[in-house]
């Protein structure tokens, strides 16, 4: 019996080994609803530009300047301010999940005047809003711009990287957080990346199998139902972490990803194709089909016959010998292809008119 057992441990390893290869944790495949970042904006003024900032034609920038002198004692008429060292600008940044007051976030700093370079600038308080309209966090700083402009007066000019685009590196003070409580909730959303319900059934299940039966269910292609134990509700970031290190084997579509303008072919390893005759220019592709069957060895205590289809794939070009690849996946249609030099445009053409054929078992998508 010993003997027996180790064998047939042998062979469920070698059929379990390909399915945890490709396993991956469920915090890598979707997210709980509601845990995101969300976008603030605002508008802001940049100063101690040297002359490069935005023409007394760009009017906002100006006027900005004089209402903030006005807010700080200062008041000037805004038809006579003429300077060119400040610039008007968009400041947009994240919100991460969970975040609390005086933490800092990373902000973006961007033109929208005539501006021409920000560098050596520094961006004045300015408030970022939420899609609500409240202030989440206030940002200020020096501006880095990560590159260099130079230009001479007769019209040469050296740029690296974008002169009128800049970051501000903890940039800005978080002021209000967003309330995402967790607490005596009863049950959590999870949301896929990749709406698929094969994947979705297959979470559910890895769950109920960890967890328990009945904590988690599917709704749809790309949503998942995760009930929170009553004796867990209190403090659920223990299970709700244990929830994500669980590894699923998630499915995919069979897609082909082709670009012409730079002859990159992209295959997935589910992609299959049918019979078909090909002729490609002086190329000729010939794939066959035939039935087989597979009988176990005689005697043999385990074992099924079993039919199949062995395919076979013939390329041919003008003189040139032949090339013949056992199988039928895209992936060996291809190497024959290159192993006769064609180029990834023919190829291009010929997944192309596969498809249109109705023999390419794929979504093909063109970029």
């Amino acid at each position: 019996m010993r003997s027996l057992l180790r064998p047939l441990l042998c062979l469920l390893t070698l059929l379990l080994a390909p399915l945890a290869a490709n396993a991956v944790r469920i915090k890598d495949l979707a997210d709980f609803q509601g845990v995101r970042p969300n976008p603030l904006i605002g508008y802001g003024i940049v100063v101690g530009l040297q002359g490069t900032g935005d023409s007394p034609a760009t009017l906002f920038a100006n006027r900005s300047l004089a209402g903030l002198l006005a807010k700080l004692g200062i008041v000037v008429d805004p038809n006579r301010v003429n300077v060119t060292n400040v610039a008007a600008v968009m400041v947009t940044a994240e919100l991460p999940p969970f975040a609390r007051i005086g933490e800092t976030l990373d902000v973006t700093v961007s033109s929208i005047g005539d501006s021409d370079n920000l560098q050596g600038g520094t961006l004045l308080a300015t408030p970022l809003l939420g899609v609500n309209g409240e202030v989440f966090a206030l940002a200020q700083g020096a501006v880095s711009i990560g590159g260099f402009s130079a230009s001479t007066g007769q019209g040469d000019r050296v740029q690296q990287n974008h002169p009128t685009v800049g970051r501000i590196p903890g940039g800005a003070l978080v002021e209000r957080e967003l309330p995402l409580p967790l607490e005596n909730r009863k049950s959590m959303r999870l949301i896929l990346h990749e709406k698929d319900f094969t994947t979705a059934a297959r979470t559910a299940l890895a769950v109920n199998e960890q967890i328990g039966i009945g904590t988690a269910h599917p709704s749809d292609a790309g949503t998942i139902e995760i009930n929170i134990p009553d004796a867990l509700r209190d403090n659920p970031v223990n299970f709700l972490a244990r929830v994500e290190d669980i590894e699923v084997q998630p499915d995919r579509s069979a897609v082909v990803v082709l670009n012409e303008r730079t002859g990159t072919i992209v295959i997935g390893s589910e992609v299959r194709l049918a019979a078909v005759a090909i002729a490609h220019g002086n190329l000729s592709v010939r794939i066959s089909t035939r039935t087989a069957v597979s009988q176990p060895a005689p005697f043999a205590e385990v074992g099924t016959t079993v039919a199949f289809d062995n395919e076979e794939i013939v390329v041919q070009e003008q003189g040139s010998n032949l090339a013949v690849v056992q199988g039928v996946t895209i992936g060996e249609l291809v190497r024959a292809l290159n192993a006769i030099g064609a180029s990834p445009r023919d190829l291009i053409a010929i997944l192309q008119a596969i498809k249109a054929a109705g023999a390419l078992h794929a979504e093909l998508k063109i970029i």
